[in-house]
């Protein structure tokens, strides 16, 4: 347990991490990548989000494809990069988790573009990467296992979401089971129109239809 004197230099530290990791998770790769490739505002396209599904409603399927990986890599360095500066009385690991949750709601809520981001998805995964590959690799399953037998990419990436703390709780990962549960309720309230959707059978399937205007991105 933790003295007082603990406290007071572990503090700054832990606050420092989130800080870190939201404004890395905060930079909106989706808008950047299209403006400096000529593609426009990514904001007045579509579902007017910041993600990769979004920029594929470009046409560019390579700057979809390179705004994925990059949103998926803020979480990555977060989490990687927070740990370094790391002491007794604040643990590395605990800096991890503080950095992963700063990254995601960054992402979701960047100061940058009046707090309206994505939903998380591409570095929900980067940050899941950072802490256990292998669990990566089971969301990675589940959501093409929901994907193929539903055809909704929405309902695959939520049903994702929500087993990964239970597959980290399985992995003897309890901190991290806790962070996740945490994010994937964020993520179910950012894709609270696709839920609706869902439920009144109206949600575009994979390949099939014209996308609504806020589909998940």
């Amino acid at each position: 347990m933790l003295h007082p004197a603990d406290w007071s230099a572990a503090l700054p530290v832990y606050a420092a991490a989130i800080v870190f990791g939201y404004l890395l998770g905060s930079i909106p790769f989706g808008l950047l990548i299209t403006k400096m490739a000529g593609a426009g505002d990514i904001r007045a396209i579509g579902s007017g989000n910041i993600g990769a599904t979004n920029v594929l409603r470009t046409g560019r399927k390579g700057l979809a494809a390179l705004t994925l990986l990059l949103d998926a890599l803020k979480g990555t360095a977060a989490v990687l990069l927070a740990p370094l500066v790391g002491s007794a009385a604040a643990p590395g690991h605990d800096l991890a988790l503080l950095a992963g949750l700063g990254a995601f709601l960054g992402h979701l809520f960047p100061v940058w573009l009046h707090f309206r981001g994505g939903k998380g998805v591409a570095t929900f995964i980067g940050v899941l990467v950072a802490f256990s590959p292998l669990v990566a690799v089971g969301f990675g399953l589940v959501w093409l296992a929901v994907a193929a037998a539903t055809r909704y990419s929405s309902l695959a990436g939520l049903t994702a979401s929500a087993a990964t703390p239970l597959m980290l709780w399985a992995a003897g990962r309890p901190s991290e089971a806790l962070l996740f549960a945490l994010l994937a309720v964020l993520s179910w309230i950012k894709h609270a129109a696709n839920l609706k959707r869902l439920l009144a059978g109206t949600e575009s399937k994979i390949g099939k239809g014209k996308p609504p205007a806020d589909e998940a991105a």
